[in-house]
Parts: C-alpha cells; structure tokens; sequence
C-alpha cells in the first residue's frame, strides 16, 4: 500500500524542504535583483541593468524580486519535480483518509487502551461498529508497542487487566472476545466515564 512507512514520507518531505523550496528553485532558475545603500545620494537604490532583459517574479512573502534566468530545459524539470511531489502528497492523502485510518485517524502513540461504549446499539449497528474496531485492531494497532480494550458496562469488562504486548496471537485474542460481546450488557450513566478514569490508570499509556 502507498507510503505506508515513514522513510517514504520523509522522502517527501526532503524533497518538499531541502529540494522544492520556492527559495531553493529561484536561486537554481534565476538571480535576486539587489539593491544597496548609496551614500551620497542617502538613499537605497536598486540596480537597473537587468531591467528589462529578463522577466521577473516577486515574492509576496517578502517582496524580493529574482530576474529569471533559466533555460526551458531547467524549467521543465522543476515542473516535473513539483508534479512528482504533488501526486506522492495524493497518495498520502488517499492512504490517510482510507480504510480505518477514515474513521479513527492515524494511531501514533505506542501504547493504547480503546474504550469501548457501543450504548444502545442495535444489533445490526453494534456488528458495524465491531467491524469498524476489527479493521483498526488489524491494521494499525499491529504497529505499536501495547494495547487494551475495555467496555463501558456496569462492570467494566476489560479483555486485559494492563496494556498487553502486541503480538498476531494476542490481536486474535482481542478480536475472540470482541466478537463475543454481548450487545444487550447493562450500562450505568457514570460507566463512559468509569471507563475512561480506568484507561488512564494504566501508567504505560500515551495520553
């Protein structure tokens, strides 16, 4: 899947910070139009032989002037660069906002606990959101260090009592007691919260 590890990001962004800078190619595509400080005349004054030679491009940032100089060849290289950089920066896109990543975003703590509070989901709603958990437990939570899960109820159930190493048998044990869940299991008004103040007891959790 595209980009999926961090040395093709920061493939991007090198290329974004160290090589595609507007800075960066005016100074592979052109020359700044200097000005300096005249003394007898007391005054800053910009030179003038390159007035009308070349085009120029001002910078809003700035509003620094460069003389363009460069050949098309020079030119249509940057332009494949740049185009280059902005389809690696859609591919990013598309991989942030598919598949789970859509609907919990990116995980990046090491270490997690999802609390789980499915309410009075019906049954058919109550088997999406356990697919929904399913994907993110599948493709993200197999990247990091620890995870856990705990289910607002009455009685807090947890699948672990502590955050427990990531490992293929210990994601299918998460998955065997999500999918055993009873989706009729009693809640108390205070059990989101309970849940919460419970996730965050576990010390070896990011937050």
């Amino acid at each position: 899947q595209p980009l999926t590890s961090s040395s093709k990001w920061l493939q991007i962004y090198g290329l974004k910070r160290n090589k595609l800078s507007l800075s960066h190619i005016l100074s592979q595509i052109g020359f700044q139009h200097r000005e300096d400080y005249v003394t007898t005349l007391g005054k800053c004054v910009a030179s003038r032989y390159a007035d009308g030679l070349f085009p120029q491009y001002k910078r809003v940032q700035d509003g620094s002037v460069y003389n363009l100089t460069a050949k098309k060849e020079i030119i249509l290289h940057f332009v494949d660069c740049l185009l280059g950089a902005i389809e690696l920066y859609k591919q990013r896109m598309e991989w942030l906002t598919s598949e789970s990543r859509q609907i919990f975003g990116v995980i990046q703590e090491r270490c997690i606990v999802i609390v789980l509070d499915f309410g009075t989901a019906a049954q058919t709603e109550f088997d999406l959101c356990r697919h929904a958990l399913s994907m993110v437990l599948v493709e993200q939570v197999t990247q990091i260090a620890k995870f856990n899960l705990i289910r607002t109820a009455q009685h807090l159930m947890k699948w672990q009592q502590r955050s427990t190493p990531v490992s293929q048998h210990a994601v299918k044990s998460a998955l065997r007691w999500l999918w055993n869940l009873d989706p009729m299991t009693a809640a108390s008004h205070t059990s989101s919260a309970e849940a919460l103040l419970e996730a965050r007891s576990d010390e070896a959790v990011s937050f």
